[in-house]
């Protein structure tokens, strides 16, 4: 089992105000799944992705990640499984604007003591698998916003890791290139790669093929994209 989630909760404190992001979920994901999170705004959709990927730690509840209990795990270990286990693609891109894309999907590898021409060699890899190898010296500034966002992409893949995280990975792209991310999101899934995906788009969640319904804080449906749907009400 990929990820174990238990009765997990989440509670923001704003002033006096106590904030329920969320109320008690519990799910599985097995390894090589592609899984959308859905659900309107102020829903815990995104509550969820940060703390799947190891950036918040819950209020209450277990999140195991292949076997390891995450709670209980040091500041340096969780920033080890971030680093290596785990690539995050963002909505807003994140990158290096006065870098070239080679020197961007680069960077995750200067925190795992590779030496210079190997991750070069990963990195140009990486930008391969995307479809920019003839882009690699361009800087972001020099591309354009789906080129942009394969950059992020071969970013997220180029230490290997066992999951990606998408956080409205096309939002900020026309529906082209929009359609372009979607098509190499599902290269990858059929390669071997867990996605999980947040998005407020049917279309989009439409390529995965097992959708979280989130609303107020608790899983609403779970969505299976051959038919099956489990509700997630027990």
């Amino acid at each position: 089992m990929l990820i174990n989630v238990k009765d997990l909760t989440k509670i923001y404190q704003m002033g006096d105000v106590q904030v329920h992001a969320l109320r008690g979920v519990t799910f599985t994901i097995t390894q090589g799944e592609f899984i959308a999170i859905m659900g309107p705004s102020g829903s815990g959709k995104s509550t969820m992705m940060d703390i799947l990927g190891c950036l918040a730690t819950p209020t209450s509840g277990d999140y195991f990640l292949e076997g390891e209990e995450v709670g209980k795990l040091s500041d340096n270990r969780l920033a080890d499984i971030r680093n290596k286990k785990i690539g995050f693609v963002f909505q807003s891109f994140n990158l290096l604007p006065r870098t070239s894309a080679l020197n961007n999907v680069e960077l995750p590898l200067i925190y795992s003591g590779l030496g210079r021409k190997e991750r070069k060699r990963r990195a140009f890899e990486s930008l391969e698998a995307v479809g920019l190898a003839d882009r690699v010296d361009h800087k972001s500034t020099e591309l354009s916003g789906g080129q942009i966002q394969r950059v992020a992409i071969a970013r997220a893949l180029v230490n290997k890791p066992s999951m990606i995280f998408a956080d409205e990975p096309t939002g900020n792209l026309d529906t082209r290139s929009g359609a372009e991310i979607m098509a190499i999101f599902n290269r990858l899934n059929d390669e071997g790669n867990t996605i999980i995906m947040v998005t407020h788009e049917a279309e989009v969640a439409e390529h995965a093929k097992r959708v979280l319904h989130i609303r107020d804080g608790l899983i609403e449906r779970d969505v299976r994209q051959n038919g099956y749907e489990e509700t997630a009400a027990d």
